[in-house]
């Protein structure tokens, strides 16, 4: 099979095949397929300036509980009375209130009942710019199906009451996380986006950049994802090291890996390479001309990767581009362990990471164009499993931007519990204090997809469970909008 090349590729074709297999099942082809120009403006869009999304994804599910902490004195002395060192060998968990003070979450509008939040006393950067009205808190989001009360996470007609495939794996419900399907999708939500907004960069093949390996987020039908390393473009590897010493057969051997083949797959083959090759001079000729004055901090990770990210957004001319989806990372989360003292330097990474990215966008002027956003595996259970927390599923997630609605907390703040099934608030529980989600994926992602540019109507291709929320569904209002972007 030959390899795609975005050269060559026809996506208005893809969308075209798509929408008469999906109108045809409607019995609404016949007049739908007339209209081709609707078809255009369906499958597309056309940016009128810069936009970048952002994705800052944290593996092995980060423990919600700690890192927005609840501050209201009653929130406080519940989260405080579950997390404290138990006759039961369990290790205390509590972040100090006094430590709190600095971090404290000041939004613009009260959140109902009292209820206050800051964040964990690492994170003083994202508590300045949340304050500042530079970033917000989605509360208790998760990957939904449907809409579901705790009633209905037990009952047993998962025709009805279907839940996301397999809760609480990490591979699965990092892939659900990025496609809304388990573990083996192909196809991510991210890359969906791509795919429309191809034709607005020159250069397609730098629609998608991820700085942490290949993942399912920026897989599109038509976009590819381009990988970048902390040091920059990724070059072939005996081209750039001291396989060939000689000068003459280092060039020899690159003339090689781009000639025109007869052999069908080697023809191929020599294609990609060249076209990676081409690429990655681009990138690097590109990189060079990109001087930051902001600091970011040495072997901190997800700060080298951010810095990459904000560069190539500074070359976003030379690369040609008008949208651009970006996914880094970050690593252990999974404390089922030792969470008291490996969880706040981590944190204090992302911190770092997160505010400077968002002052080199401000040094770009590019601020209300770049939209950054947490997603991670899960959340975790407010109950301690000795010195650590198990597997959850709904979390809060941040979202940082000059076109965020900041100093501002959506969707609903859940009860501070473990499950108490006596108490008539707590609906949003399944034991151990993990969060069923009041928010889902698919409206997230919805709310980052419309800002970015997708019509309305093209929200069902990239979320196929968005449709199952709406104004009047279940206790959700805002099927395709949170409101967290201006």
């Amino acid at each position: 099979m030959a390899a795609i090349d975005h050269a060559q590729s026809d996506p208005s074709r893809r969308d075209f095949l798509r929408h008469s297999a999906q109108a045809a099942l409607t019995g609404l082809a016949t007049p739908w397929l007339l209209n081709m120009a609707a078809m255009g403006q369906a499958s597309a869009f056309t940016a009128t300036e810069y936009k970048a999304l952002v994705c800052v994804f944290l593996f092995g599910g980060n423990d919600y509980a700690n890192t927005v902490v609840a501050y209201d004195d009653t929130s406080y002395a519940k989260y405080a009375a579950v997390r404290t060192a138990g006759s039961d060998g369990t290790t205390g968990m509590v972040v100090d209130k006094a430590a709190l003070a600095a971090t404290a979450l000041q939004p613009t509008t009260a959140l109902p009942g009292g209820r206050r939040y800051a964040l964990n006393p690492a994170m003083t950067g994202l508590a300045n710019l949340f304050n500042a009205g530079k970033a917000a808190v989605q509360l208790n989001v998760g990957p939904l199906i449907v809409p579901l009360t705790r009633a209905q996470y037990n009952a047993s007609d998962r025709v009805k009451y279907p839940l996301p495939p397999k809760l609480f794996s990490h591979n699965d419900q990092q892939s659900v996380w990025q496609s809304s399907s388990a573990e083996g999708s192909t196809i991510g939500w991210g890359g969906r986006m791509g795919d429309m907004a191809l034709q607005n960069n020159s250069d397609s093949l730098f629609t998608c950049i991820s700085l942490t390996g290949n993942n399912v987020l920026l897989s599109g039908d038509s976009a590819l994802q381009y990988q970048c390393s902390t040091s920059g473009s990724i070059a072939v590897r005996n081209l750039s090291d001291n396989f060939f010493y000689p000068s003459g057969m280092r060039d020899a051997f690159a003339a090689m890996l781009q000639q025109p083949r007869k052999h069908v797959l080697e023809n191929e083959y020599n294609i990609v390479m060249k076209r990676g090759m081409t690429a990655q001079a681009k990138v690097a000729q590109s990189l060079a001309t990109v001087n930051l004055r902001t600091f970011f901090q040495s072997g901190n990770s997800l700060a080298e990767q951010l810095k990459i990210v904000a560069q190539l957004i500074g070359a976003r001319g030379t690369l040609g581009a008008k949208r651009q989806v970006f996914m880094v990372s970050l690593g252990g989360f999974d404390m089922h362990d030792y969470l008291n003292t490996k969880h706040a330097p981590l944190l204090q990474q992302v911190d770092e990471a997160m505010t400077a990215f968002y002052a080199a966008t401000v040094e770009l002027g590019v601020a209300p164009q770049v939209t950054s956003f947490t997603a991670s595996d899960f959340g975790r259970t407010l109950a301690s499993n000795g010195d650590g927390s198990d597997h959850g599923w709904g979390s809060h997630h941040l979202m940082v931007g000059g076109a965020v609605r900041g100093a501002a907390f959506y969707g609903s703040a859940p009860p501070v519990s473990v499950g108490d099934t006596s108490d008539p608030e707590d609906q949003w529980h399944v034991g151990q204090g993990r969060l069923l989600p009041t928010t889902s994926v698919d409206q997230y992602a919805a709310t980052l997809a419309k800002w970015f540019g997708v019509a309305e109507g093209e929200l069902g291709i990239l979320l196929p469970n968005l449709k199952n929320f709406g104004a009047g569904v279940g206790r959700l209002d805002y099927p395709t909008n949170l409101g967290f972007l201006g």
